[in-house]
Order: C-alpha cells, then sequence, then structure tokens
C-alpha cells in the first residue's frame, strides 16, 4: 500500500473564462498522452469532476505492454490505498446508527479478546485507527498461515496478532501510517455488525452511490487482456492478472478495491458535496469528521489535508498503489472541483506520472471554470 504522497503541483491560478466544463474525452487524451510517454507508463487515465458529478474523463495507452489493446474510460483500476476513505465512510454509517462510536475502544468491542491484551493496545480508539495515530506497526505478516477461515475470522486473528506485537509510538501521539489500523478498525465494524468488511461497505457506499462495478482485489479475468494489466516499477507487466494479483483479501479495508474512473468520482463527489454542508449517503457533520484531521496532524480518516492555493486553500487528497498499479486523487471543495489519475503500473515513474497528470488536469479545469 502507498503512504500519502504530498505531491507538490506548482499551479497558478488563472482569472476566469466564460464557457462551462465540457465533457471532453479527447481533450484529457490529448493532455494525459505526452505525460504517459514521458515517464513510458503502459497506460494514464484521468478525470475531472465537480460536486454535480463527471466533467471530463479520457484514458490513453496500453492495457498490456508489447500489446496493442487499448485503455478504454471504461476500465477497472485498481485504488489501492484511496480505498481507506471508502472504508472510514462505511465505518461512519454506522457511527450515525449508533452502532460505533469515534472513542469506541477496542476493549469496547471485543471485551472477550481485550481480556488478554496489553491495556495500551486495548484502549485505542476508532479515531486514532483512522487517523494512522493508534501507534501500532504498519502491517502484520499478511499471508501468515495463522490466518485462515472466513474474511471475518482472519481479521478477527489479525486483531489477536496486533495485541501481541509491540506498538511503535503511545496512541494518540504520533503519525504513524499503518494498514494494520484499518484492518482492526474494520474487524471493529464486522464484530458490531456480524457482516464482514465486503457487504458492509457495498451495502453503505458502492450501493446507493450507484458505484456498479466495483470489486475486490486486482482487475481482469486470469489470462486475458479483458482489464489494465499490472506492471512492475520497471514496466514489465506482471507474470499474471486477475483477482489474486494484489494483496491478501484480508487486506481489503486497506485497500483491494478496484472499480471504473466513473465510478470512483461518483464516491469523491458525493464526498465533497458533505464538505459544502450538502446532504449525501451521510449527513453533513459526518463528513466533516471524516475530513478533519486530528492531533495536531494533517490526516483526516482517509484523506490528507493540505493547504494549497489553486484549491482555494484547504484541499484533500490520497495516493494509493499495491506496488503494480498507481492512483491518486486530488478534491478542492472551495472550487469545487477533483481530479482522479489512475496508471496500470506500480513504482516512482507511475508516482510522478500520474502527479505531472494531476498538474495538467487541475490547470486545464482551472483556465476552463
Amino acid at each position: 500500500m502507498c503512504n500519502l504522497i504530498a505531491l507538490s503541483l506548482l499551479i497558478c491560478l488563472f482569472q476566469p473564462i466564460a464557457r462551462p466544463p465540457v465533457f471532453d474525452v479527447n481533450r484529457i487524451d490529448q493532455l494525459l498522452e505526452p505525460i504517459r510517454q514521458k515517464n513510458n507508463l503502459p497506460s494514464l487515465a484521468g478525470a475531472v469532476l465537480t460536486s454535480k458529478g463527471l466533467v471530463s474523463i479520457g484514458a490513453t495507452g496500453v492495457r498490456k505492454a508489447g500489446t496493442n489493446v487499448a485503455v478504454t474510460t471504461d476500465d477497472l483500476w485498481h485504488l489501492g490505498s484511496d480505498t481507506k476513505a471508502m472504508t472510514a465512510t462505511m465505518i461512519g454509517s454506522l457511527v450515525e446508527r449508533g452502532k460505533l462510536k469515534w472513542d469506541s475502544t477496542i476493549e469496547d468491542v471485543f471485551p472477550d479478546l481485550a481480556k488478554s491484551f496489553p491495556p495500551d493496545f486495548a484502549k485505542i480508539t476508532l479515531t486514532e485507527l483512522l487517523c494512522h495515530h493508534a501507534g501500532v506497526p504498519e502491517n502484520i505478516d499478511w499471508r501468515s498461515q495463522e490466518l485462515t477461515g472466513s474474511m471475518m475470522e482472519q481479521r478477527r486473528k489479525v486483531v489477536q496478532i496486533a495485541a501481541s506485537m509491540k506498538l511503535i509510538a503511545k496512541p494518540g501521539a504520533e503519525f504513524h501510517y499503518s494498514n494494520l489500523g484499518y484492518v482492526i478498525a474494520a474487524a471493529m465494524a464486522e464484530k458490531i455488525t456480524g457482516e464482514p468488511w465486503e457487504e458492509l461497505i457495498t451495502k453503505a457506499v458502492f450501493k446507493p452511490l450507484g458505484m456498479s462495478s466495483v470489486g475486490f482485489g486486482g482487475t481482469g479475468t486470469p489470462g486475458n487482456i479483458d482489464q489494465p494489466w499490472p506492471h512492475y516499477a520497471n514496466g514489465k507487466p506482471t507474470e499474471k492478472n486477475g483477482p489474486a494479483v494484489d494483496n491478501p483479501p484480508v487486506m481489503g479495508p486497506a485497500g483491494t478495491v478496484h472499480c471504473s474512473l466513473s465510478d470512483w468520482a461518483k464516491f469523491v463527489a458525493d464526498q465533497m458535496r458533505g464538505q459544502l454542508g450538502e446532504h449525501g449517503i451521510l449527513k453533513p457533520e459526518t463528513y466533516i469528521q471524516l475530513h478533519t484531521p486530528r492531533f495536531g496532524g494533517d490526516y483526516a480518516f482517509g484523506w490528507g489535508v493540505l493547504q494549497r492555493p489553486w484549491g482555494g486553500g484547504t484541499v484533500y487528497s490520497h495516493a494509493g498503489s499495491n506496488t503494480v498499479n498507481f492512483a491518486v486523487v486530488w478534491m478542492a471543495p472551495a472550487k469545487d472541483f477533483a481530479v482522479l489519475v489512475v496508471t496500470n503500473e506500480g513504482g516512482e515513474a507511475a508516482a510522478k506520472g500520474s502527479d505531472e497528470a494531476a498538474s495538467a488536469l487541475i490547470v486545464d479545469y482551472l483556465k476552463a471554470k
């Protein structure tokens, strides 16, 4: 999983031009193609949206290097750690229903297990887990032979494994990015509801927003080039593709969601509407909770919170990667727009190319607004 990347977008502000945004696929393609070539990426896709939905979308390049099978605007893209904001939103729905509280602790939810947990670990709260201030390690051995059974059973075991590990900081004291923290938070939601994270997030987030393309794990049919094929950081395609070419499913809450760009845009538009004070799938006050940094840091619940002049002040961003795909989002509620960028390669070139693509889309939108 990829930590939040503080992408340095050096973008000037422009005087408004009196023309409405246009849903122009060719325009996005033209902007992205030279960036894709410069960074030698197999593909690059992007979208611009407002709180009302998509403005522009486009995709360029191929699904698999060495072939001529072009990517399309309907393709499915792996979002990596951009899944975290979705997991936090699902938990927000449980808070609204009174099933959980932001200050619910591990021992509140797992009283039977917590009797044997170290006191500091047992008192970790949902808030600390979701803003990476719980002091738990970034990962465990996700392919451990101890993790067997249903997803709920595996995630419950993850909580027990985490309890046996030494905390790397006192809860609430320091920021330490942690995929493990999000899996523990999801395990708490599963315990309270009796339903697996996959079903909870589908019912609370994906179905209400009409995100019909969502799936979990790697994309495509094994052996077929019917979706973007994952690529290593050196640009070479992975030996295989398909749902299993990803981190283990137990890590889902931290980052195994894939979907189309247009469906991801539905989620981000809903987040933006909420930040602007409108009702969405959650109440306005819940979105404020999701987007507010804690403990004096700059990370909220699945969102990095930054200051950028081009965004009118506060902007929200996150990047995600399972090492063979990359995705990044920038959301600027004060300007009522956001950009999404994805590629089917992991590593430094993918991050750099996505940074440049996001910059180009932001500049282009601000000029046209």
